[in-house]
């Protein structure tokens, strides 16, 4: 006979793994392994004695025992951090600004953010979307207070992991087969802009620059349009473009490192430190970081 008690370890190693989407990102998340993420979802689906996720070929999606839980651990978990706040200094607020570029948000910050709203509801997250360039101007003027970016620099900020640049374009029109190379650049910084133009330039590979902007939707609209061949972040690619690579005559692009950036003037905050903490605890690569070392 199982069990009926539903550790909150497990509902919180639940809700993550709803919120993040893979039991990878869930386990950075939460701190512990993958297959302990796997262990404890098995003992609250043996608590429950019904399955809570179809686990699907790189997709995961919640059975109707799954949704009637979900309600209940988000509000348990929720009352939890209340309570030990309450025990321990006091319920988190004030106010914290976080700046991202917009091809990070969505696959990066909706779960970090998710979960952080839900423990701590009453601080006032204000968010700034912005090329990396533009935020990290403002957090050295202390403008914002963290910012989700690529790093600029040598050691600068804390490197959470490293992401891949990649061609892209719609297969159906081949653009990347055109002389001179039509491209869309995503405004990246002096730095990167330089390593991507040179490397086509070692190619001999003449090109034209035919749309500049930190917009990335606008981005992959010239992209989808033919209009243009992409460099975009990995993360952002969308499942209408095609990744391109040496088979269609492009050259190895870069790999850049995401950092959090904090000022100086919120030294001190403790709802800084604490969506500090929680940007770090859930987006760290450790291999990615100890790599560095």
């Amino acid at each position: 006979m199982h069990s009926k008690d539903l550790q909150i370890d497990w509902l919180r190693t639940f809700v993550a793994v709803v919120d993040t989407g893979s039991m990878t990102a869930a386990a950075r998340q939460v701190s512990r392994s993958q297959s302990a993420v796997s262990m404890q979802l098995k003992k609250l689906e043996d608590s429950i004695g019904r399955p809570l996720l179809n686990r699907e070929p790189r997709q995961l999606s919640l059975t109707p025992a799954g949704f009637d839980l979900l309600g209940h651990a988000r509000r348990l978990l929720a009352s939890h951090s209340t309570l030990v706040l309450a025990m321990h200094g006091g319920a988190l607020s004030g106010r914290v600004s976080l700046g991202v570029p917009d091809d990070y948000a969505v696959p990066y910050l909706v779960p970090v953010l998710r979960h952080f709203a839900a423990r701590f509801g009453e601080v006032e997250v204000t968010l700034v979307c912005e090329e990396s360039t533009a935020l990290l101007a403002k957090v050295d003027r202390g403008e914002i207070d963290l910012a989700l970016v690529t790093r600029d620099a040598p050691s600068r900020g804390e490197l959470l992991f490293r992401e891949a640049l990649v061609w892209a374009a719609a297969e159906q029109h081949e653009i990347w087969k055109r002389s001179p190379l039509p491209i869309a650049v995503h405004e990246l910084g002096g730095r990167l802009r330089t390593e991507i133009l040179a490397a086509l330039e070692a190619q001999q590979r003449e090109y034209r620059v035919v749309y500049n902007s930190p917009n990335v939707g606008g981005q992959i609209a010239a992209a989808q349009s033919g209009m243009a061949v992409a460099v975009l972040t990995r993360c952002s690619l969308p499942p209408t473009l095609k990744m391109l690579d040496a088979r269609q005559g492009l050259p190895e692009l870069p790999v850049i490192e995401v950092v959090l950036m904090r000022s100086r003037d919120s030294k001190g905050s403790r709802a800084v430190d604490t969506l500090y903490d929680e940007v770090v605890g859930s987006l760290r690569d450790p291999l990615c970081v100890e790599r560095a070392k």
